[in-house]
């Protein structure tokens, strides 16, 4: 397959059921495909907010269970972070740094992502939920079940909204992927006959396209499907261009 996109479709899989603790995601997602007589073709890409793989797979923390360490009330001190939240930002990470005077705390979650607050979002002023535990494995599971219910050679991405240390506001990244190579490489050579390799994260590309309809934190649509897009197919997950793989 050709590896440059020309053009693409984006649209959203709506309207989407609100996902509780313990879903088949994967089946609420294959039952509206089936409500609005979608058809997914070969080389669509489904695009999964992250949040959604983490309700539906009960990644949910009660923040009375949490008792924050002295790490966790300096740091707290530090940027206002409640500092529940900051214990487990701590304890889902390797290690951490402060963005700015008061935040946002960028931290390198224990599975090899350098996220800001180690990924975690707020489930309300009472709890939090954590990162899927595997995304990679996540986006497997959920191809294997579009796949089969569609007939269609599919892939899915898993999609979390992130911000830089360097710049205020969030972006869109991948944190998950399967049937679909996150590097797209290139080669060309320069006038001195050198030549030249260059890598993009096209899980990434594919995930900030989609973050267009998914919205910020995946509270607009929680599944997009891009159509057109050119990429190669792999198994190997985002986990495989890590620097600091877990």
């Amino acid at each position: 397959m050709s590896t440059t996109t020309g053009a693409f479709r984006a649209f959203a899989l709506e309207p989407f059921p609100t996902i509780t603790r313990g879903d088949d995601l994967s089946g609420v997602i294959t039952d509206v495909l089936a409500a609005q007589a979608t058809e997914l073709q070969d080389g669509d890409v489904i695009v999964v907010a992250s949040k959604v793989v983490s309700i539906a797979e009960g990644r949910f923390v009660d923040l009375a269970g949490v008792t924050p360490g002295p790490a966790a009330l300096d740091l707290s001190a530090r940027t206002g972070k409640p500092a529940e939240i900051v214990e487990l930002i701590l304890g889902e990470s390797s290690d951490h740094f402060v963005a700015g005077e008061r935040g946002p705390i960028i931290a390198r979650h224990h599975i090899g992502y350098q996220l800001t607050s180690a990924g975690i979002d707020r489930a309300g002023p009472d709890g939090a939920w954590l990162l899927p535990k595997d995304p990679d494995a996540s986006a497997r599971a959920l191809r294997d079940a579009i796949t089969a219910f569609s007939g269609a050679t599919v892939a899915v991405v898993i999609a979390d909204s992130d911000g830089r240390a360097d710049r205020r506001g969030a972006t869109v990244i991948s944190i998950g992927a399967a049937g679909i190579a996150p590097l797209r490489v290139t080669e060309h050579t320069e006038p001195d006959g050198k030549t030249k390799r260059q890598e993009e994260t096209l899980t990434d590309l594919v995930a900030a396209a989609a973050g267009l309809i998914l919205g910020q934190r995946g509270r607009g649509a929680p599944v997009a499907v891009l159509r057109g897009i050119a990429y190669e197919h792999s198994d190997e997950g985002v986990a495989a261009i890590l620097h600091h793989a877990p």
